[in-house]
C-alpha cells in the first residue's frame, strides 16, 4: 500500500510540475502539443515494442481489443440515451465526452510501474481497441446525430488508424509476438531505454495540458457527465475483475484501465463539431483528477 501511494503521490507531483511550470511561464500552453507529439511518435511506440518484446502472445489475448472496442460502445451508447430528450448538440456532446479512454499518455505510466510485461500487453491490445472506437468511429457517430455525417467513412476510419504510430506499433509488434519473431537486440536496447522516459513525460504533458474553466451554469451538466462515466468503469471494472475468467494480472489490467480519464481527443472532436469546447476540456481535466483516485484506489486493493 504504501509503495502504491508512494508513486501515486510522485505522479501527481510530476503533473502538478508541468502545471505549475507552465503558470510560471518556464511552458507555453502550446508546448503541450510538442510533449504529445514526443510521447505519441517516439515514447510510447518504443514502450510497446520493449514491453512486447517480454511477453508470450496467444491469440486468445486478442479478445483484449474486443474489450476496448465493448466500453467505448457502451458509454456512447449510455451518453445517447441519457440525452434522448436534450437537443441533439448535447446528446453529441455526451457520446464524444463519455467515451474513448486516455491509455497512452495516463493509465500506461501505471501500468509501467506496477504491472508485468503481461499486464502492459493486455492495457496495448485494449487500447488498440480504443483507439478505433476513439479515433473515428466515436466522432462519426457523433457527427450522425448532429446531422453533419449521413454513415461512417470506413476509409477515414482506416487512414486515421494507421496514421497513429502507437496504433502501428501494436499492429506490427502484435503479429511479430504471434509469429514468435524476435526483434534485433540493438532495437529492443533502444526501444528500452526510449520507453523507459514515456511515463515521466506523458504525466509532464499532462500537466502542461490541465485547465478547468467553466461557467456555473455548465456545472451539473459536467457533474451528470462525468458521474455517469465513472458509475459505469466502476460496474466495468468490477465485472472485468471478477466475471471474467482470464488470469488475475489480465484481469487487474482491465480493471485499471477502465477507471482511465475520457480520450485526450475528445475536445479536439467536440470543436470539430462545433460544440462547447471549453466545456469538453474541463470534462476531460476533471477526468484526470478523478482516475487519479480512482486507479491508485484500485491498486492498493488488488495489488
Amino acid at each position: 500500500m504504501a509503495a502504491v501511494l508512494a508513486k501515486a503521490v510522485a505522479f501527481v507531483a510530476i503533473i502538478a510540475m508541468g502545471y505549475l511550470l507552465k503558470l510560471a511561464g518556464f511552458f507555453r500552453a502550446k508546448d503541450f502539443y510538442l510533449f504529445s507529439k514526443v510521447v505519441i511518435k517516439i515514447t510510447l511506440p518504443a514502450a510497446i515494442v520493449s514491453n512486447f518484446s517480454k511477453i508470450t502472445m496467444e491469440y486468445s489475448l486478442l479478445v483484449m481489443c474486443a474489450a476496448g472496442l465493448l466500453c467505448n460502445v457502451v458509454t456512447i451508447v449510455i451518453g445517447y440515451l441519457m440525452n434522448l430528450s436534450k437537443s441533439k448538440e448535447t446528446r453529441a456532446f455526451a457520446m464524444i465526452n463519455m467515451s474513448g479512454y486516455n491509455v497512452g499518455n495516463f493509465t500506461m505510466p501505471f501500468v509501467q510501474s506496477f504491472l508485468s510485461p503481461m499486464g502492459f500487453a493486455v492495457t496495448s491490445l485494449f487500447d488498440a481497441g480504443n483507439a478505433v472506437m476513439c479515433t473515428g468511429i466515436n466522432y462519426t457517430l457523433g457527427s450522425m446525430v448532429v446531422g453533419e455525417e449521413e454513415k461512417p467513412s470506413l476509409k477515414n476510419i482506416l487512414l486515421k488508424l494507421f496514421s497513429s504510430v502507437p496504433f502501428d506499433a501494436y499492429v506490427v509488434m502484435t503479429v511479430l509476438a504471434l509469429l514468435k519473431i524476435k526483434l534485433p537486440a540493438v532495437i529492443l536496447s533502444f526501444a528500452e531505454t526510449a520507453g523507459a522516459a514515456n511515463g515521466f513525460i506523458a504525466l509532464l504533458m499532462l500537466g502542461i495540458g490541465f485547465e478547468i474553466r467553466m461557467e456555473k451554469e455548465k456545472i451539473a451538466q459536467i457533474i451528470k457527465i462525468l458521474a455517469t462515466r465513472y458509475g459505469l468503469a466502476v460496474l466495468m471494472a468490477l465485472g472485468f475483475y471478477f466475471l471474467t475468467p482470464f488470469e488475475l494480472e489480465m484481469r487487474q489490467a482491465l480493471a485499471i484501465v477502465s477507471l482511465g480519464p475520457i480520450s485526450s481527443v475528445a475536445p479536439a472532436f467536440t470543436g470539430a463539431l462545433n460544440g462547447d469546447i471549453e466545456m469538453a476540456s474541463a470534462v476531460n481535466s476533471m477526468s484526470i483528477i478523478i482516475s487519479i483516485v480512482a486507479i491508485t484506489a484500485a491498486l492498493i486493493i488488488l495489488l
